[in-house]
Protein backbone atom coordinates (compact mmCIF):
# COMPACT_ATOMS: atom_id res chain seq x y z
CA UNK A 1 0.00 0.00 0.00
CA UNK A 2 2.88 2.38 0.74
CA UNK A 3 4.43 2.26 -2.75
CA UNK A 4 1.32 3.29 -4.73
CA UNK A 5 0.78 6.18 -2.32
CA UNK A 6 4.35 7.41 -2.98
CA UNK A 7 3.84 7.18 -6.75
CA UNK A 8 0.62 9.21 -6.49
CA UNK A 9 2.36 11.88 -4.42
CA UNK A 10 5.23 12.18 -6.89
CA UNK A 11 2.84 12.36 -9.81
CA UNK A 12 1.06 15.28 -8.16
CA UNK A 13 4.41 17.00 -7.60
CA UNK A 14 5.62 16.53 -11.15
CA UNK A 15 3.78 19.52 -12.62
CA UNK A 16 3.24 23.16 -11.71
CA UNK A 17 5.49 25.56 -9.86
CA UNK A 18 8.49 24.19 -8.03
CA UNK A 19 8.18 24.18 -4.25
CA UNK A 20 10.81 25.61 -1.92
CA UNK A 21 11.88 22.07 -1.04
CA UNK A 22 12.36 21.19 -4.70
CA UNK A 23 14.20 24.43 -5.40
CA UNK A 24 16.49 23.84 -2.44
CA UNK A 25 17.28 20.33 -3.71
CA UNK A 26 18.14 21.41 -7.24
CA UNK A 27 20.22 24.38 -6.04
CA UNK A 28 22.16 22.15 -3.64
CA UNK A 29 22.85 19.66 -6.45
CA UNK A 30 23.95 22.50 -8.74
CA UNK A 31 26.47 23.87 -6.25
CA UNK A 32 27.74 20.36 -5.55
CA UNK A 33 28.48 19.87 -9.26
CA UNK A 34 29.89 23.38 -9.60
CA UNK A 35 32.27 22.85 -6.69
CA UNK A 36 33.58 19.64 -8.25
CA UNK A 37 33.97 21.34 -11.63
CA UNK A 38 35.90 24.29 -10.20
CA UNK A 39 38.15 21.88 -8.31
CA UNK A 40 38.93 20.06 -11.56
CA UNK A 41 37.17 16.90 -10.40
CA UNK A 42 35.02 14.70 -12.63
CA UNK A 43 31.33 14.30 -11.82
CA UNK A 44 28.29 12.66 -13.36
CA UNK A 45 25.47 15.01 -14.35
CA UNK A 46 23.18 12.10 -15.19
CA UNK A 47 23.64 10.62 -11.72
CA UNK A 48 22.75 13.94 -10.10
CA UNK A 49 19.70 14.15 -12.35
CA UNK A 50 18.52 10.70 -11.27
CA UNK A 51 18.82 11.65 -7.61
CA UNK A 52 16.82 14.83 -8.23
CA UNK A 53 14.15 12.79 -10.02
CA UNK A 54 13.82 10.70 -6.86
CA UNK A 55 13.75 13.77 -4.64
CA UNK A 56 11.24 15.78 -6.64
CA UNK A 57 9.26 13.42 -8.87
CA UNK A 58 10.12 15.64 -11.84
CA UNK A 59 11.13 14.28 -15.22
CA UNK A 60 14.69 14.19 -16.51
CA UNK A 61 13.94 16.93 -19.05
CA UNK A 62 12.24 19.12 -16.45
CA UNK A 63 15.27 18.89 -14.19
CA UNK A 64 17.66 19.67 -17.06
CA UNK A 65 15.65 22.78 -17.86
CA UNK A 66 15.57 23.77 -14.18
CA UNK A 67 19.34 23.43 -13.90
CA UNK A 68 19.62 25.92 -16.76
CA UNK A 69 17.37 28.22 -14.72
CA UNK A 70 19.76 27.79 -11.80
CA UNK A 71 22.66 28.80 -14.07
CA UNK A 72 20.86 32.05 -14.75
CA UNK A 73 20.03 32.58 -11.09
CA UNK A 74 23.56 32.02 -9.84
CA UNK A 75 24.87 34.36 -12.52
CA UNK A 76 22.56 37.01 -11.09
CA UNK A 77 24.35 36.47 -7.77
CA UNK A 78 27.79 36.98 -9.40
CA UNK A 79 28.61 33.29 -9.10
CA UNK A 80 30.30 31.10 -11.74
CA UNK A 81 28.11 28.77 -13.79
CA UNK A 82 28.44 25.09 -14.66
CA UNK A 83 29.73 24.51 -18.17
CA UNK A 84 27.00 23.01 -20.33
CA UNK A 85 23.96 24.36 -18.50
CA UNK A 86 23.25 27.46 -20.58
CA UNK A 87 21.38 30.06 -18.54
CA UNK A 88 17.63 30.41 -19.01
CA UNK A 89 16.28 33.55 -17.35
CA UNK A 90 12.57 32.71 -17.22
CA UNK A 91 12.72 31.68 -13.57
CA UNK A 92 10.56 32.70 -10.61
CA UNK A 93 11.72 34.73 -7.63
CA UNK A 94 11.41 31.63 -5.45
CA UNK A 95 14.52 30.27 -7.21
CA UNK A 96 16.39 33.48 -6.35
CA UNK A 97 15.38 32.91 -2.73
CA UNK A 98 16.67 29.33 -2.87
CA UNK A 99 20.09 30.49 -4.13
CA UNK A 100 20.19 33.17 -1.42
CA UNK A 101 19.36 30.54 1.22
CA UNK A 102 22.09 28.20 0.00
CA UNK A 103 24.73 30.96 0.02
CA UNK A 104 23.67 32.07 3.50
CA UNK A 105 23.97 28.50 4.77
CA UNK A 106 27.41 28.03 3.17
CA UNK A 107 29.39 31.22 3.95
CA UNK A 108 32.66 29.43 3.23
CA UNK A 109 31.70 28.97 -0.43
CA UNK A 110 32.31 32.53 -1.62
CA UNK A 111 35.55 32.87 0.34
CA UNK A 112 36.70 29.62 -1.26
CA UNK A 113 36.28 31.05 -4.76
CA UNK A 114 39.16 33.43 -4.08
CA UNK A 115 41.87 30.87 -3.31
CA UNK A 116 43.39 29.35 -6.45
CA UNK A 117 43.98 32.24 -8.79
CA UNK A 118 47.20 33.98 -7.74
CA UNK A 119 49.74 31.19 -8.30
CA UNK A 120 49.82 31.43 -12.08
CA UNK A 121 49.96 35.19 -12.06
CA UNK A 122 52.87 35.17 -9.64
CA UNK A 123 54.74 33.19 -12.27
CA UNK A 124 54.28 35.98 -14.78
CA UNK A 125 51.22 35.00 -16.83
CA UNK A 126 49.45 38.21 -17.92
CA UNK A 127 45.79 38.85 -17.32
CA UNK A 128 43.39 38.81 -20.25
CA UNK A 129 42.41 42.44 -20.76
CA UNK A 130 39.09 43.16 -22.44
CA UNK A 131 37.16 46.19 -23.67
CA UNK A 132 34.89 47.81 -21.04
CA UNK A 133 31.21 46.96 -21.63
CA UNK A 134 30.35 50.61 -22.26
CA UNK A 135 32.87 50.86 -25.10
CA UNK A 136 31.72 47.79 -27.00
CA UNK A 137 29.83 48.32 -30.25
CA UNK A 138 26.98 46.07 -29.16
CA UNK A 139 23.94 46.61 -26.94
CA UNK A 140 23.71 44.96 -23.51
CA UNK A 141 22.30 41.42 -23.54
CA UNK A 142 18.52 41.12 -23.26
CA UNK A 143 18.83 39.53 -19.82
CA UNK A 144 20.73 42.52 -18.36
CA UNK A 145 17.60 43.96 -16.73
CA UNK A 146 16.89 40.66 -14.95
CA UNK A 147 20.50 40.37 -13.78
CA UNK A 148 20.52 43.91 -12.47
CA UNK A 149 17.16 43.53 -10.70
CA UNK A 150 18.35 40.48 -8.75
CA UNK A 151 21.67 42.19 -8.02
CA UNK A 152 19.80 45.15 -6.50
CA UNK A 153 17.43 42.96 -4.50
CA UNK A 154 20.23 40.95 -2.87
CA UNK A 155 22.95 43.66 -2.89
CA UNK A 156 25.37 41.59 -4.94
CA UNK A 157 27.84 44.48 -5.03
CA UNK A 158 27.83 44.51 -1.24
CA UNK A 159 28.42 40.76 -1.12
CA UNK A 160 31.56 41.18 -3.24
CA UNK A 161 32.70 44.15 -1.15
CA UNK A 162 32.31 42.21 2.11
CA UNK A 163 34.11 39.16 0.71
CA UNK A 164 37.52 40.18 2.00
CA UNK A 165 39.23 37.03 0.73
CA UNK A 166 38.02 37.79 -2.79
CA UNK A 167 39.14 41.40 -2.57
CA UNK A 168 42.60 40.55 -1.29
CA UNK A 169 43.11 37.87 -3.93
CA UNK A 170 42.09 40.30 -6.64
CA UNK A 171 44.50 42.94 -5.38
CA UNK A 172 47.32 40.41 -5.21
CA UNK A 173 46.58 39.35 -8.77
CA UNK A 174 46.78 42.93 -10.02
CA UNK A 175 49.96 43.57 -8.00
CA UNK A 176 51.71 40.69 -9.79
CA UNK A 177 50.18 41.71 -13.12
CA UNK A 178 51.59 45.22 -12.83
CA UNK A 179 55.03 44.00 -11.88
CA UNK A 180 54.97 41.51 -14.73
CA UNK A 181 53.99 44.16 -17.26
CA UNK A 182 56.88 46.40 -16.23
CA UNK A 183 59.34 43.51 -16.30
CA UNK A 184 58.19 42.61 -19.81
CA UNK A 185 58.94 46.20 -20.85
CA UNK A 186 62.42 46.00 -19.36
CA UNK A 187 61.57 48.32 -16.46
CA UNK A 188 62.94 46.22 -13.62
CA UNK A 189 63.62 49.44 -11.72
CA UNK A 190 59.94 50.40 -11.73
CA UNK A 191 58.74 46.85 -11.07
CA UNK A 192 60.67 46.87 -7.78
CA UNK A 193 58.84 50.05 -6.75
CA UNK A 194 55.28 48.79 -7.28
CA UNK A 195 53.49 48.89 -3.92
CA UNK A 196 50.44 47.08 -2.58
CA UNK A 197 49.25 50.19 -0.78
CA UNK A 198 46.06 48.85 0.82
CA UNK A 199 48.02 46.04 2.47
CA UNK A 200 51.00 48.15 3.54
CA UNK A 201 49.25 51.38 4.55
CA UNK A 202 45.57 50.48 4.95
CA UNK A 203 42.48 51.31 2.91
CA UNK A 204 42.43 55.10 3.20
CA UNK A 205 44.49 56.06 0.15
CA UNK A 206 41.66 55.83 -2.37
CA UNK A 207 43.51 53.17 -4.40
CA UNK A 208 44.98 49.72 -3.75
CA UNK A 209 48.09 49.47 -5.93
CA UNK A 210 50.69 52.16 -6.71
CA UNK A 211 52.26 51.22 -10.03
CA UNK A 212 53.76 52.91 -13.08
CA UNK A 213 53.45 53.05 -16.82
CA UNK A 214 56.53 51.82 -18.73
CA UNK A 215 57.34 55.52 -19.30
CA UNK A 216 57.44 56.11 -15.54
CA UNK A 217 54.11 57.86 -14.95
CA UNK A 218 52.10 57.00 -11.84
CA UNK A 219 49.31 54.42 -12.07
CA UNK A 220 47.06 54.55 -9.00
CA UNK A 221 44.91 51.43 -9.25
CA UNK A 222 41.67 50.75 -7.40
CA UNK A 223 40.83 47.04 -7.76
CA UNK A 224 37.24 45.75 -7.85
CA UNK A 225 36.87 41.97 -8.04
CA UNK A 226 33.92 39.67 -8.74
CA UNK A 227 33.36 36.07 -9.73
CA UNK A 228 30.40 37.33 -11.76
CA UNK A 229 30.13 38.63 -15.29
CA UNK A 230 31.53 41.86 -16.68
CA UNK A 231 28.44 43.97 -15.88
CA UNK A 232 28.20 42.95 -12.22
CA UNK A 233 27.70 46.14 -10.17
CA UNK A 234 30.31 47.17 -7.60
CA UNK A 235 30.62 49.51 -4.65
CA UNK A 236 32.91 52.51 -4.72
CA UNK A 237 33.54 54.83 -1.79
CA UNK A 238 33.28 58.60 -1.61
CA UNK A 239 37.02 58.75 -0.90
CA UNK A 240 37.86 56.64 -3.96
CA UNK A 241 35.75 58.94 -6.12
CA UNK A 242 37.45 62.00 -4.65
CA UNK A 243 40.92 60.62 -5.39
CA UNK A 244 39.79 59.62 -8.89
CA UNK A 245 38.71 63.20 -9.50
CA UNK A 246 41.83 64.78 -7.97
CA UNK A 247 44.26 62.43 -9.75
CA UNK A 248 42.25 61.67 -12.87
CA UNK A 249 45.32 61.46 -15.11
CA UNK A 250 46.85 58.77 -12.88
CA UNK A 251 43.91 56.95 -11.25
CA UNK A 252 42.38 53.85 -12.84
CA UNK A 253 39.65 51.43 -11.78
CA UNK A 254 40.78 47.87 -12.54
CA UNK A 255 37.72 45.63 -12.82
CA UNK A 256 38.42 41.90 -12.42
CA UNK A 257 35.57 39.54 -13.34
CA UNK A 258 34.94 35.80 -13.76
CA UNK A 259 37.56 35.45 -11.05
CA UNK A 260 36.71 31.88 -10.02
CA UNK A 261 37.69 30.51 -13.43
CA UNK A 262 40.15 32.37 -15.67
CA UNK A 263 40.08 36.00 -14.51
CA UNK A 264 39.54 38.71 -17.09
CA UNK A 265 39.81 42.45 -16.60
CA UNK A 266 39.15 45.87 -18.06
CA UNK A 267 40.05 49.38 -16.96
CA UNK A 268 37.85 52.41 -16.40
CA UNK A 269 39.26 55.92 -16.18
CA UNK A 270 37.70 59.06 -14.71
CA UNK A 271 35.18 60.43 -15.01
CA UNK A 272 33.46 57.19 -14.01
CA UNK A 273 30.09 58.72 -14.82
CA UNK A 274 31.00 58.26 -18.48
CA UNK A 275 30.93 54.49 -17.96
CA UNK A 276 28.61 53.69 -15.04
CA UNK A 277 25.57 55.10 -13.25
CA UNK A 278 26.57 56.12 -9.72
CA UNK A 279 23.83 55.60 -7.13
CA UNK A 280 24.07 56.74 -3.50
CA UNK A 281 23.39 53.69 -1.34
CA UNK A 282 24.19 55.02 2.15
CA UNK A 283 24.37 58.28 4.06
CA UNK A 284 26.48 59.39 7.00
CA UNK A 285 24.46 60.40 10.06
CA UNK A 286 25.94 62.71 12.66
CA UNK A 287 24.56 64.52 15.68
CA UNK A 288 24.35 68.30 15.47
Amino acid sequence: MTQPKRQTTLACMSGGDWTDRENDAVVAAYFSMLGEELAGQSYNKAAHNRVLQEQTGRSRGSIEFKLCNVSAAVRCFAQPMINGYLPRYNFQSTLEDAVARWLAQHPQWEAGLARPQVTGMAEGHPLEMTVPPTLKNSPPPDETEKLQAVARRFDVAGRDERNRALGLSGEELVYHHERGQLLRHGRDDLARRVRWVSREDGDGAGYDIASFTPEGRDRLIEVKTTSGWERTPFHISRNELAVADARRDDWVLFRLYEFARTPKAFELRPPLEAHVALTATSFQARFG
